[in-house]
């Protein structure tokens, strides 16, 4: 799997259809629209996107994007299409392939459903022209994240979840990272932020709390303030990144980016992060919050990509339906080019 900083063809996106997502007024369901219309718009700035619309909404689809994106329809549940989607690779001669993981909504949460996601994987690979590759791995793509190179970052209660993967090991994970995105090497976290693992959450994705922005590099959700539960996470992960190496042996070079310093919305401890950003060609879509930390953190962001111009969205509505900017996207890569 390339890292997400290289070349793009395309980034995938679902548009929301029905549920929690769109919420239980006609007002929380626009909301939901515009938020997820912004963040498509400003990647389309950079890379074409391709919008995957229930044929239900496609009326809603086309007033809240008009020309800004292509459309394809599909049965939906949800849009969250980091984890619905397929995986994108390249096979050894550079060609696209993409990954079928297993999605059984999150671990079979009482609050999802996924009769129609479960396919959407299998999809997209057939609208991309990217041959399959089956897994029997329960996975979603918010639940790694890789630098390229033959390293990897995962955490504990995702993948070695008995509601997703029974009774597996990490040298089960590991393995079936290898085979099927090159990975040398796994980071394991603890566990993720506190709201993603409560009732609503994930049990965890990594995509919320670190990624690489190049080989060696890693940034980190840093939490400074001790009232937050995430604080102690954060101080953990400051530890972890310290010590560890990457799949070269070569010493990380962690890099902390601030919480916003919002703490506390309606329903409780936010789990708001700068980290679930997009990286596409020459732009990073950031998510925004109102936040006195927004400047610093996008700052942060512009430093470790140094040549992309970033772009920051207000990702409020997102988290409020338990992801952000990262959890809907899902990039295609360009073909590699062989020497």
């Amino acid at each position: 799997m390339p890292a997400e900083t290289t070349a793009q063809d395309r980034v995938w996106m679902a548009f929301p259809a029905s549920g929690y997502t769109l919420g239980d007024t006609e007002a929380d369901a626009e909301a939901a629209r515009t938020c997820w219309a912004d963040v498509a718009r400003a990647v389309a700035r950079f890379t074409p996107v391709m919008m995957v619309v229930d044929p239900a909404s496609r009326a809603h689809a086309d007033r809240h994007l008009g020309d800004a994106v292509e459309i394809v329809e599909r049965p939906l549940d949800d849009a969250w299409m980091r984890d619905i989607g397929p995986t994108f690779v390249h096979d050894d001669a550079g060609r696209l392939a993409a990954v079928d993981w297993v999605f059984n909504g999150w671990g079979q949460q009482e609050w999802a459903s996924w009769g129609h996601d479960r396919h959407v994987g299998a999809a997209v690979a057939g609208l991309a022209g990217a041959p399959l590759l089956a897994s029997m791995l329960v996975n979603e793509g918010g639940g790694f994240h890789v630098d390229g190179a033959g390293t990897a970052l995962a955490t504990e209660t995702v993948q070695l979840d008995p509601q997703r993967n029974p009774g597996a090991t990490k040298a089960d994970i590991e393995a079936e990272f290898s085979r099927l995105l090159g990975v040398e090497k796994v980071i394991w976290l603890p566990r993720g932020l506190a709201r993603d693992n409560g009732e609503f959450g994930t049990r965890g994705h990594v995509d919320i709390v670190a990624t690489f922005p190049a080989p060696g590099v890693v940034l980190y959700h840093d939490q400074r303030d001790p009232e937050h539960p995430d604080h102690t996470l954060s101080t953990e992960l400051g530890a972890l990144f310290g010590a560890a190496t990457d799949a070269a042996g070569n010493p990380l070079r962690a890099i902390a980016v601030p919480a916003p310093a919002t703490l506390r919305d309606a329903a409780g401890w936010v789990d708001y992060s700068y980290l679930n950003h997009l990286v596409t060609n020459a732009g990073v879509i950031a998510g925004t919050f109102d936040d006195e930390h927004d400047d610093e953190a996008l700052a942060v962001l512009a430093e470790a990509y140094p040549g992309r111009e970033v772009v920051g969205v207000d990702a409020r509505e997102l988290f409020a339906r338990g992801g952000g900017i990262h959890c809907i996207t899902q990039q295609q890569p360009a073909p590699r080019r062989q020497p």
